[in-house]
């Protein structure tokens, strides 16, 4: 069995490159699954909303009111449990976001006057535009 023995005064070059198909691939694998993921992590209260002549909502940056199929108010993902304390929470909830725009989220099963409830305190109160979210009717 023969050794490899290093002579004197041979010197063994380090490689320095980096093997771009590997990162490559990573990178690719780390996409889709951040593309797969980014939609489930999208949180927020569980609506079945409408369908309707609408245009999709782009602006998200305004504070969104929920109303779930019990008749449950939700101010973003905080519950409310009384008018009262929507009527409390709703203007520091918009003040202390800094916004000047709410969505009002209503499932499709919630009795129409409970909504027109809401959408009344909403307006009411008078600290933001007030727009009503359904879901796009699917064009056949």
């Amino acid at each position: 069995m023969a050794s490899r023995r290093r002579r004197r005064g041979q010197d063994f070059s380090l490689m320095a490159d980096v093997n771009m198909t590997n990162l490559v691939d990573v990178a690719l694998v780390l996409l889709i699954i951040f593309m797969i993921t980014a939609p489930i992590m999208q949180g927020g209260v569980q609506v079945s909303l409408p369908r309707a002549d609408s245009r999709p909502v782009t602006n998200t940056s305004g504070v969104t009111v929920s109303v779930v199929a019990d008749g449950r108010i939700y101010v973003g993902d905080v519950p409310v449990s009384t008018f009262e304390e929507f009527r409390t929470l709703y203007p520091q909830y918009v003040r202390g976001k800094g916004l000047r725009e709410a969505y009002l989220r209503a499932d499709s099963t919630v009795p129409y006057g409970r909504v027109l409830q809401v959408l009344g305190m909403m307006k009411r109160l008078d600290v933001a535009e007030v727009g009503l979210v359904a879901e796009p009717r699917m064009e056949r």
